[in-house]
């Protein structure tokens, strides 16, 4: 039996910043970001959306009614919880009408715990064909203005339903990973930003890439010949693009141009979203879907999971005939295009406007075009509404 991700659905806010703008803001030249960085635009989200929003708006869009009656868990990996105790799962199982009788769990390490999830639906399909598992991947990139950090933000949430015999890929029993405790990122318990050693972080990105590359050759006997594209988790682009780099020598130059081409396409929508942290890879996955047209039938890809702190996981997918049908047809790029520029200071504003803590707030939604939106906060607890 054959178990992978079903359907696919993707939801960013509906704001954005130019790179150039922000180059120019900081005093930087723009190359350093469009090219140095690999980052083109950066999502922007209200206070109107968080990470339950968002991934209530990206699974809504792909969950038909049958799903909602069958799913069985509900796991949602995030590094901006909400809520120290209750999980963002319990909280998108009400906006999407899932049944009751579905575990609901969060995850957390850093950006790897959406490939946790993801393996943990396949295990529990494996051992109950007939379940459905939702998985959702959302978060709110933040290191803080003016900050090393700041040209890595971003935020989305990428959701994946999980069965037997799927539509889009196959998720194959060949993981390696490892983890090691590393301080190389991390988000203490009275920050709203992240406190990242940015160039010591990338350097152990590439180096558990290595690592694990050689371990998956050992453990498996394949190679990069094996593979019609490799998928990275990139909290920026270039990221990926050096990992890639460190192993091309080991095929032709042929193989390592067809390789290059296929990463261009998975980074084309991660270039103008920005960081999603557990949603980045998965973002990279459905970029390299929408955007490869030599992609066919039986094509196994590779993905590499990193989560800052340290914890990488490396493992193949086999791509399922008809794969484009597990996905909303036009839904990234119309997206993209229904988007509002932001100057830097109305985005400086809307940075600040985050809510925090748990003062009573009402929020303003009249501006916030997306189905779920958060309204306030009234009596210490988060108030959710839906919008049509």
């Amino acid at each position: 039996m054959q178990v992978g991700i079903d359907k696919m659905s993707f939801f960013s806010p509906q704001h954005y910043i130019d790179m150039v703008d922000l180059a120019h803001a900081r005093g930087e030249e723009p190359d350093k970001y469009l090219i140095g960085i690999g980052q083109t635009q950066q999502a922007v989200a209200p206070a109107t959306q968080d990470v339950v929003t968002m991934g209530a708006n990206a699974a809504d869009q792909m969950l038909t009614q049958t799903d909602r009656e069958e799913i069985e868990e509900v796991i949602f990996a995030t590094e901006s919880g909400v809520d120290q105790s209750k999980s963002a799962a319990v909280y998108v199982q009400k906006l999407l009408g899932i049944n009751r009788y579905a575990r609901t769990i969060e995850l957390k390490q850093a950006c790897y715990s959406g490939t946790y999830g993801l393996m943990q639906a396949r295990d529990y399909v494996t051992l109950h064909p007939e379940a459905k598992v939702l998985v959702i991947a959302s978060d709110i990139a933040r290191y803080g203005l003016n900050t090393g950090g700041e040209v890595t933000q971003g935020a989305g949430a990428v959701a994946m339903l999980v069965t037997a015999n799927p539509t889009i890929a196959t998720l194959n029993q060949d993981s390696v990973f490892m983890s090691d405790e590393i301080m190389d990122f991390w988000r203490p318990n009275d920050s709203s930003t992240a406190v990242v050693d940015g160039k010591f972080s990338a350097n152990i990105y590439r180096d558990f890439f290595k690592e694990l590359w050689d371990r998956y050759r050992a453990q498996t006997s394949r190679d990069l010949n094996s593979f019609k594209a490799l998928v990275f988790h990139l909290p920026f682009t270039k990221m990926g693009l050096k990992a890639l780099r460190d192993v091309l020598p080991e095929v032709s130059e042929e193989k390592q141009n067809a390789l290059l081409t296929s990463f261009e396409a998975s980074r084309h929508y991660n270039k103008q979203i920005g960081n999603l942290y557990t949603g980045s890879a998965y973002l990279s996955l459905m970029s390299l879907l929408l955007n490869d047209d030599t992609l066919q039938a039986g094509d196994d890809l590779a993905l590499f999971s990193y989560g800052s702190g340290a914890e990488g996981e490396l493992f193949s997918l086999t791509l399922q005939a008809n794969y484009n049908q597990g996905l909303i047809t036009n839904q990234l790029p119309e997206l993209l295009e229904q988007r509002t520029q932001l100057s830097i200071s109305e985005y400086e504003q809307m940075f600040a406007s985050v809510v925090q803590g748990s003062t009573n707030r009402a929020l303003d939604i009249t501006h916030d075009h997306a189905k779920f939106v958060l309204s306030g906060v009234q009596d210490q607890k988060r108030q959710y509404v839906e919008q049509f």
